[in-house]
């Protein structure tokens, strides 16, 4: 899996992915996207700064999120004020043309 296509991820985030000027995915998100997208469980992965840790574990939280059900579905953990609202932009980004 080189490119975001090839990934199973949803039509409209897809749209929104290529609207960010993404078209190949990197190391990190070639190995949890395919793990994450087919599994139940949780993942710890780690990796340098930079490298799509954000999309590697929000873009298969979008897809396999319920948007009609209003209750907690997933939880992100972030060891900072900072980064938090930083993953927080870049998920509304990733799910931009996703109804709810």
């Amino acid at each position: 899996m080189n490119t975001f296509k090839e990934t199973g991820l949803d039509k409209n985030i897809l749209d929104a992915v290529f609207d960010l000027g993404f078209k190949k995915t990197t190391p990190i998100q070639q190995s949890t996207i395919p793990i994450l997208m087919n599994s139940d469980k949780d993942m710890i992965a780690t990796a340098q700064t930079g490298t799509g840790k954000t999309a590697a574990f929000g873009l298969p939280i979008l897809h396999l999120s319920d948007v009609d059900v209003n209750t907690t579905q997933s939880l992100v953990l972030c060891p900072t004020r900072e980064l938090c609202i930083q993953i927080g932009l870049d998920l509304n980004s990733y799910a931009k043309y996703l109804k709810n």
